[in-house]
């Protein structure tokens, strides 16, 4: 068993189809036992992405709504979830001094830390930061985090 942690880019492929999504889906399958950890606001950067496709008709309306309620329901069931905290946003905001993030990347990176110090508190499988941003992906490996790109499986 692995643990990954899948900031919102690396999420949405999971629920629509984009290059790298193939990956997304073999690493989250519940039969692959895998740890899946999201921050809270992934929640609100999927349906952004997702709202954005429809606006775009890129994708249709029905295909929207069912990947929102498998996302909800993936949520509830199955990811472990990085609530928001007032450490979590100060550590957020010391990140985007030393990085070039955005407010939501920092504080996917934040909660991704968050989950790795634990992990390897606990001698547990280290963690697994997945991100299709490439600045987000650097950003990580400074912080000193695995990383993996789901545009790397096309």
């Amino acid at each position: 068993m692995s643990a990954f942690f899948l900031d919102s880019s690396a999420l949405a492929k999971r629920y629509v189809s984009e290059p790298g999504s193939a990956w997304i889906q073999a690493i989250t399958t519940p039969e692959a036992h895998h740890q899946i950890v999201i921050a809270r606001i992934a929640w609100v950067e999927v349906l952004s992405a997702l709202a954005r496709r429809q606006r775009e008709v890129s994708l249709p309306s029905a295909d929207v709504l069912q990947a929102i309620r498998s996302f909800r329901y993936d949520l509830d069931t199955q990811y472990q979830v990085v609530e928001v905290s007032r450490q979590l946003v100060d550590a957020a905001g010391e990140l985007v001094f030393h990085h070039p993030l955005r407010a939501y990347d920092a504080v996917q990176l934040a909660s991704a830390l968050q989950i790795h110090a634990a992990l390897s508190l606990a001698a547990a499988a280290p963690l697994v930061f997945v991100s299709a941003d490439d600045r987000l992906i650097v950003a990580a490996q400074a912080e000193g985090i695995s990383t993996d790109n789901p545009k790397s499986y096309v």
